[in-house]
């Protein structure tokens, strides 16, 4: 089996080259194109391509690969919502993904964001480095004893609300299957999560029902200085409305490693360009908002896990096994 990998960093090749020779029959290329309609024809000769969260994998795309003969698709992470399931279908091309790599590492970044916006970490290492030692501007809040609500009870939801259980917060939940065996955590509506919590973090996958589940109306319903964190996906926040509540004194803080206009320029370097979405700078302009590069997943363990599934995937395509990690429309 060949596989092109599209959208390729150096730690990926690392990642799935170390494990290769476990996986006899399956060759990798690895090009640092990300796939879209011009480079969807890359994938001729290949029975499969490698793609990741920021990959454009809609009907024009998935049409493509399909004249491509490429039968295939491994997706490199849990997320799928960038990938058309029905064109998908229809030319029988199989979707596998990671459905978990190790929730702890995005469950501890979350904390990081909570942590480093509540108590403006970022700012006080940049003044320490001037000689500033000052500190006006870094005052946060204690975690300890206040609600912490958790949007998504999940494997990644889980490993977060244990966390917030350890910093000795109250736990509460929403789920549309409640997890019992959390035996620390009260489920409550959505409603009166958005009430009671101090903390909010969002671990839901984006569908339909979830796309821009914080808008005007849920931040509404929330408590004044609130803390919100996002690393999920985006789409989850109307970013229009965050900001608005952001200059309304709605929020404490923010911390978010996703972002609705992510998909154009997450992992890329930026630095000598002008951003090209107004949204984005309002966001990196407030200074109780911290923002990181869709990097929760990124450990060492984490990308083990992921190459190490992703092979499997493979491998059991390959041999004609049945994937619990299929993904169908």
């Amino acid at each position: 089996m060949k596989i092109l990998f599209y959208g390729t960093k150096s730690y990926d090749e690392q990642f799935f080259t170390k494990l290769l020779p476990q996986y006899p029959g399956i060759e990798m290329k690895f090009i640092e194109a990300n796939i879209h309609e011009e480079t969807a024809a890359l994938a001729k000769g290949y029975d499969a391509i490698c793609a990741f969260v920021n990959a454009d994998l809609g009907k024009d795309v998935i049409e493509a690969l399909h004249h491509c003969q490429v039968r295939l698709i491994l997706m490199r992470c849990a997320g799928y919502n960038n990938v058309d399931l029905e064109t998908a279908a229809k030319y029988q091309i199989k979707i596998l993904r990671v459905p978990s790599y190790s929730p702890e590492a995005v469950a501890e970044h979350a904390m990081a964001l909570v942590l480093t916006a509540n108590r403006h970490m970022h700012k006080a290492y940049i003044k320490c480095r001037e000689n500033n030692f000052a500190l006006n501007g870094l005052m946060g809040v204690n975690l300890y004893g206040k609600t912490a609500g958790i949007v998504g009870t999940g494997k990644i939801g889980q490993a977060m609300a244990r966390i917030c259980h350890g910093f000795g917060m109250k736990v509460i939940g929403y789920d549309a299957y409640p997890n019992q065996n959390l035996d620390f955590l009260e489920y409550v509506s959505l409603d009166e999560l958005f009430e009671r919590s101090d903390l909010i973090s969002l671990h839901c996958p984006l569908t339909d029902e979830t796309h821009h589940l914080i808008n005007e109306e849920s931040i509404r319903k929330m408590k004044d200085g609130v803390i919100l964190v996002n690393t999920s996906r985006g789409g989850l926040i109307k970013t229009d409305d965050l900001v608005d509540g952001i200059r309304d004194h709605k929020f404490f803080a923010v911390g978010l490693d996703v972002y609705e206009e992510e998909t154009d320029f997450v992992y890329e370097d930026m630095s000598e360009r002008i951003m090209p979405h107004s949204t984005m700078a309002r966001l990196l302009s407030f200074p109780n908002v911290m923002i990181t590069s869709h990097q929760g997943f990124f450990t060492e363990e984490a990308l083990s896990a992921i190459a190490k599934t992703t092979l499997d995937n493979a491998k059991d395509f390959m041999e004609g096994k049945e994937s619990p990690n299929e993904v169908t429309a």
